[in-house]
């Protein structure tokens, strides 16, 4: 979680210091993420070619490669020492 609150962070630090030059951010924000999307999507088309190339299921590739990739790993919270799995609701 600290990683997404640090890029949060340096993201509104530079656009405040674009607010005080009185500049505008170099692209539109959605064309910016449509963008960013597209480059995600594209580096993980060869990988994923190859795992149907290969007659390999696609679970597999999207599971251990596509996945972590575009998505990153998600925080887990910690979990007190004396509270079992089975105890969670």
């Amino acid at each position: 979680m600290k990683i997404y609150l640090l890029s949060l962070g340096a993201g509104l630090l530079v656009g405040i210091v674009y607010s005080l030059l009185n500049v505008r951010s170099p692209a539109p924000p959605v064309i910016a993420l449509v963008g960013l999307l597209g480059i995600l999507v594209g580096e993980q088309i060869i990988p994923f070619a190859k795992t149907l190339i290969n007659k390999e299921p696609a679970a597999v590739s999207w599971l251990q490669q596509i996945k972590p990739h575009m998505f990153g790993h998600m925080p887990k919270g910690n979990q007190p020492s004396d509270v079992k799995p089975s105890d969670k609701v």
